[in-house]
């Protein structure tokens, strides 16, 4: 059994991650600080606590686990925190993944899969976005992201550490089998904050700006289920483990919905009222994100399972309604 250490696995993406390589026959070793993350998550292999800044720990890690590749999912992800405190993005996402990888190449291990972001792009030139498209991130965010690909190719240069990076857009949506979800603490993503507001949690939905250059001025967005995004980084992880190299890969579902095309979408699943109020624009905030994953399908033979943004808010709708205080409930 083949064992891949995950970082960050006991949040949003990782659990997911760690579900689906459990299924698939690896064991997934999570280590997590859960300053973001829930235990209650992680439920496929051993545990960890501690951050991928401490090198101590990452070397008893590797020392006492027989790793074959890593799978990364320990960034901040919250574009306007990283506007108003940078410091935390460049030190966690960029300083803390360079620690990281030094350990990783001691340690001889080869193999990183990398959680990229489409904040890599910045405001798009054209749409769809294709890995072609020039990169010029408008947020700290999308910077350290930008940052660590740099990072990674200088390590396959001159360490050999082969990797995947895959730039994904609006991860959302929940576990089928409804036994993960997203909750953050606080809450910032459009879907899980419009369920609440449909759940009575919250009286209202912001909208950060209306007068965009798209159709109903709101931001338009490319949304992507988080079982879709673990599929794609199962088949990325299995390009490392056969030997195919490193590769860089949109993952999305090529078409945009706009935040009030949301919020009228998740008031017609749960029936229920959903208040907004317009404020003024978020910093950092481009006014579309849609990609083209056409190099995803051809190169991975990955094929979104939940192609529309109804399915997606239906399975967010089954958990939260399950679990109303999250993984708290």
């Amino acid at each position: 059994m083949k064992k891949i250490l995950v970082v960050g696995g006991a949040g949003y993406i990782g659990s997911h991650m760690c579900k689906r390589l459990s299924k698939r026959g690896y064991l997934p070793i999570v280590l997590d600080n859960l300053s973001r993350g829930h235990e209650k998550a992680v439920k496929w292999g051993p545990f960890i606590e501690g951050s991928i800044s401490d090198r101590n720990i990452l070397k008893r890690v590797f020392s006492e686990h027989r790793i074959d590749a890593v799978m990364h999912y320990a960034a901040y992800c919250y574009v306007g925190e990283s506007v108003t405190d940078p410091s935390i993005y460049y030190q966690n996402n960029l300083a803390d993944t360079i620690c990281l990888l030094s350990v990783m190449v001691e340690a001889e291990v080869k193999n990183f899969v990398f959680s990229s972001s489409c904040a890599v792009y910045g405001e798009p030139e054209e749409i769809p976005i294709t890995e072609n498209h020039p990169r010029n991130p408008v947020n700290p965010y999308g910077r350290t992201k930008y940052m660590v690909e740099q990072v990674l190719n200088d390590f396959r240069t001159a360490y050999g550490v082969e990797s995947v990076s895959l730039r994904y857009f609006n991860a959302a949506g929940a576990d089928p089998e409804g036994e993960l979800g997203e909750d953050h603490n606080p809450e910032t993503h459009l879907i899980p904050l419009t369920i609440q507001a449909a759940m009575g949690q919250r009286g209202e939905i912001r909208i950060f700006g209306d007068d965009y250059p798209t159709p109903d001025g709101t931001c338009i967005r490319d949304f992507i289920h988080v079982d879709d995004l673990a599929e794609s980084h199962l088949r990325a992880l299995e390009r490392l483990l056969n030997g195919k190299g490193s590769g860089t890969y949109n993952l999305g579902n090529g078409v945009g919905y706009s935040v009030r095309e949301v919020i009228d979408i998740t008031r017609r699943i749960t029936g229920k009222p959903i208040k907004n109020r317009v404020v003024n624009r978020r910093a950092g905030d481009p006014a579309a994100l849609v990609g083209s994953s056409d190099k995803a399908k051809n190169e991975l033979g990955w094929e979104p399972r939940f192609p529309d943004l109804v399915s997606i808010v239906e399975t967010a709708w089954n958990w939260h309604q399950k679990h109303p205080k999250g993984y708290d409930s």
